[in-house]
């Protein structure tokens, strides 16, 4: 029988709904995630900032939430945003909703909060509002600030939308954290999708992240209706943000929102999409984030490496194949000259999920598992359980598979590729069929 209150080990999640990362920080010793949440029930609804906190950012506690969504100026919504330490006081910045009579008479400010202690926090009010935002842009579209520190000043990137136009990303600038200024519209043009979320801009690595609202689809590499991008780049002396390189964060199923840490080179998203089915309801929640990632740039482009660690219960060289048992840990396979590789997790009988390179692309395909998830995308891929990642043909390739329940997230030579997956409690079996020189195959559970 299903456990009716059975929860990932290791990713974060909470009793009721949630979904977007905010306000990643590591502030006195502890790393702390804030997240969009709804205690009250497992749908969407107006939007509290949950809270949790880590030493090692494998193991969480949860503490009280942070902000409820209680004055005027939000009374619809405490909306995401971002976190910063200022004068030994941990500030939050985030978008206040007023929903109105809706459409573009819902108002989308950004407030402000502090804590001296990391747990209780005060508000302070509208600090980004219609003052500050230019007459184009639509204050019913206007979102999800990210903070960061440059050249001894306060800026913050912010989602926007041009009115009649699309997403776009504006840029502001402070001394204080309570007095702000527009400074400039980076990209100077629309996105190619409908509006533009979570903006992050990380300075130690000149790295752009954002997510897209109704993105069209790209081939076989980009199928979901929503989407999380990386740009490489630098802003001029004009402050517009110069693309050297471009790509998509995480080629799977469930991945959205991604955000940094503000002082940290690691990242945490939404292992989870928007128009999706959720079989997790019935456990008495929806939406998890992903395990950390530590993030970095390697020949031009963005790098993604687990930040996880286990007991390692086995070590070994094969030749052809090895089969074994894990449910809460990672594999880490070493290959070199690759030619051939299949590996299914959580298999049980006839029901498993599949990874496997086949005519030069990684494939993950949960089309066998044995709680459909439904999603918008009508493609034949997505309609057949698929998603693809290029493959980057090289001597040697470092794969690493990362379980819990509920998810697998895959990472390849820095790429990822991720997934929700449901399957009997008692799935534990994996089976790895391979054709290389040589590969090296290493078992990781957690505690």
């Amino acid at each position: 029988m299903q456990n009716k209150n059975l929860r990932p080990k290791f990713h974060i999640t909470a009793i009721g709904w949630i979904n977007d990362p905010n306000g990643l920080i590591k502030y006195n010793g502890l790393y702390h995630v804030f997240y969009q949440h709804y205690p009250y029930d497992i749908h969407w609804n107006s939007m509290h900032w949950g809270h949790k906190v880590s030493k090692d950012l494998l193991h969480w506690e949860e503490l009280p939430i942070a902000l409820y969504p209680n004055d005027n100026y939000d009374r619809d919504g405490c909306f995401s945003g971002s976190a910063i330490e200022y004068q030994d006081k941990l500030y939050l910045i985030y978008t206040g909703f007023t929903r109105n009579d809706g459409g573009d008479s819902q108002r989308q400010v950004q407030c402000l909060a502090s804590s001296s202690d990391g747990i209780s926090f005060t508000k302070h009010g509208v600090v980004i509002g219609e003052k500050e935002l230019p007459n184009e842009y639509s204050i019913a579209d206007f979102r999800d600030p990210k903070l960061f520190r440059y050249n001894n000043s306060f800026y913050c990137v912010i989602a926007a939308r041009k009115k009649e136009g699309k997403g776009r990303i504006l840029l502001f600038q402070s001394n204080n954290l309570f007095d702000w200024r527009f400074v400039s519209d980076i990209f100077g043009k629309d996105c190619k999708g409908k509006m533009i979320e979570c903006p992050d801009y990380n300075p130690n690595l000149n790295l752009l992240i954002y997510s897209e609202i109704c993105q069209p689809k790209e081939d076989k590499i980009h199928l979901n209706l929503h989407t999380t991008r990386w740009c490489l780049g630098k802003f001029n002396n004009e402050n517009k943000f110069i693309n050297t390189n471009t790509g998509i964060i995480d080629y799977g199923f469930d991945f959205y929102a991604a955000q940094s840490f503000v002082n940290d080179n690691i990242l945490i998203a939404w292992l989870d999409m928007w128009d999706r089915t959720r079989p997790s309801e019935k456990y008495g929640f929806a939406g998890m984030l992903s395990i950390p990632r530590k993030i970095e740039i390697v020949d031009g482009r963005l790098y993604q490496s687990p930040v996880i660690f286990g007991n390692k219960i086995c070590e070994t060289m094969i030749n052809q194949s090895f089969t074994g048992n894990l449910k809460y840990g990672y594999l880490e396979i070493n290959v070199d000259n690759l030619e051939k590789l299949s590996l299914k997790v959580r298999v049980n009988d006839n029901s498993y999920i599949l990874f496997e390179l086949k005519d030069n692309w990684w494939i993950l395909e949960r089309s066998r598992m044995e709680e459909k998830i439904i999603g918008a995308e009508n493609d034949k891929y997505s309609l057949n359980g698929i998603r693809m990642m290029p493959y980057l043909k090289q001597e040697s390739h470092q794969i690493i598979v990362v379980l819990d329940e509920f998810s697998v997230e895959i990472f390849v030579d820095g790429m990822a590729i991720s997934s929700q997956i449901y399957q009997k409690y008692d799935a534990e079996k994996f089976e790895l069929l391979i054709n290389a020189n040589r590969c090296k195959i290493s078992q990781f559970e957690f505690k």
